[in-house]
C-alpha cells in the first residue's frame, strides 16, 4: 500500500488544481494529524471549547513545506468530509505564514486555499481575493489564536493568488522529491 503522503497530488498548473487529503473537518474542535509510520490519521490535538476549525484542513501529498511537513490546504467548507478524504481542489491562492516558538528560529508555515473542484457553492470563485479581506483575515486570526495556544507565534508574511500557490507547490515538490533522493 501507498503511503498517502508519497501520493501523486497531480498538480495541473494549466487549470490551478490538485489532489488534497483531508485530516480535519471543518467544524471539528480535534486536530487530526496523518502518521506516516501507520499509515492511519491520530487525535493530534483538542482546542478548547467553543474552537473549532472553520476550514477543511489536509496537506497536498508528495510535497514538502519549510516546516518539513506536506504542505497544508484549507478548503472552503461545503459538504462534511471525513478524516482521510481525498479529492481534487482548485487553488484559490496561499497565506505565506511564519511560526514561531519561544527562543526558537522561524519556520515556515504556509497555508494553500482551494475549494471543491465541483464546487456548488463557490463554482465562480477561482481567486482568494474573491473572498474578500475579511476572510483571510479571519483565517489568520484563527490560526494566531491556535498557535498561542501552543505558545506560538503565527505571522503572515504575504498573501498571494493562485498563481503563487501553484509556486509555493512545486517548490515543495522538489523539497519533497530532494528528501526521497537522500
Amino acid at each position: 500500500m501507498r503511503e498517502l503522503e508519497q501520493l501523486a497530488n497531480e498538480l495541473d498548473p494549466e487549470a490551478f488544481t490538485c489532489r488534497a487529503i483531508i485530516e480535519t473537518p471543518n467544524g471539528s474542535p480535534a486536530k487530526f494529524a496523518y502518521d506516516l509510520e501507520s499509515g492511519l490519521f491520530h487525535l493530534g490535538k483538542l482546542l478548547p471549547l467553543g474552537l473549532a476549525f472553520p476550514v477543511d484542513f489536509g496537506f497536498i501529498p508528495s510535497t514538502l513545506g519549510g516546516d518539513n511537513d506536506p504542505l497544508d490546504v484549507l478548503v472552503l467548507p461545503e459538504v462534511h468530509l471525513p478524516v482521510g478524504t481525498l479529492l481534487e481542489v482548485r487553488l484559490l491562492g496561499i497565506m505565506e505564514a511564519e511560526q514561531r516558538k519561544a527562543n526558537k528560529r522561524p519556520k515556515r508555515n504556509d497555508r494553500i486555499i482551494a475549494r471543491l473542484i465541483d464546487s456548488r457553492l463557490y463554482p465562480g470563485i477561482d481567486d482568494l481575493s474573491q473572498l474578500g479581506h475579511a476572510f483571510v483575515d479571519e483565517l489568520a486570526v484563527f490560526f494566531q489564536t491556535y498557535k498561542a495556544l501552543r505558545g506560538q507565534t503565527y505571522e503572515i508574511l504575504n498573501v498571494g493568488g493562485p498563481d503563487r500557490a501553484i509556486a509555493i507547490i512545486r517548490e515543495g515538490e522538489r523539497r519533497f522529491q530532494a528528501k526521497q533522493a537522500a
